[in-house]
């Protein structure tokens, strides 16, 4: 995935916009977006995917003590702008051991937090259960922010899924027994609004998590 643009929904080949198509393609799911690769966590990559993004590009802030900055990419293109992001963070687990942290905003039917959870997509569909209380709440650029569980994901990870801004919002932990750091409030920030602060996120060695077809 590193060196190519990929499905964002199943990580496979594209093909460019050309003679037959004026869209990105993939031959399982057609028209898509392009997922763009990953390249090592700096703030000039950090800086490329909030430029670009037409999504928030969510990040804990300030970090949970101890946990880094670990990766980023969008899905769209030049002319599209990013219609998804993801972010990685890595830091050490509630309960012990390192915890991984990917926060999704995209668009309705982009496919990339399905693919990142588990799960079927391209959006969270009947795992999701809203009749009862959240699961979970953030502050997500100063919003109080509603979680729900997502119901058959993977056993290794915990997959939790809202609304903010308009557009889903998606936190998938690894492993399954770190997702105890969606119950403490985390604050989220839109890195499109923090302008020089975003200069100061500190980073660490690329997640696989990102790498990965899950």
């Amino acid at each position: 995935m590193r060196g190519e643009p990929s499905c964002p929904k199943c990580g496979g080949r594209v093909r460019a916009p050309g003679l037959f198509a004026d869209t990105w393609q993939c031959a399982l799911h057609g028209a898509v977006y392009p997922l763009q690769p990953v390249t090592p966590p700096s703030v000039e990559a950090l800086g490329v995917v909030v430029a670009r993004a037409r999504v928030p590009v969510w990040m804990p802030w300030p970090l949970p003590v101890g946990w880094l900055f670990t990766g980023v990419s969008y899905a769209g293109d030049d002319r599209s702008g990013g219609r998804a992001t993801v972010v990685a963070c890595s830091g050490p687990g509630p309960l012990g051991g390192m915890g991984e942290l990917l926060l999704v905003a995209e668009e309705l039917g982009v496919g990339l937090g399905a693919r990142y959870a588990g799960i079927d997509g391209p959006d969270p569909g009947p795992s999701l259960n809203v009749d009862g209380p959240p699961d979970a709440k953030v502050l997500a650029a100063g919003r109080p922010t509603s979680l729900w569980h997502v119901k058959g994901a993977p056993e290794d990870r915990a997959v939790f899924v809202g609304e903010a801004r308009g557009l889903w919002l998606w936190a998938i932990v690894w492993p399954e027994q770190s997702g105890l750091l969606m119950y403490d409030e985390l604050i989220l920030a839109d890195l499109r609004e923090a302008g020089a602060e975003a200069e100061l996120v500190p980073c660490g060695a690329l997640t696989p998590r990102l790498l990965d077809r899950p």
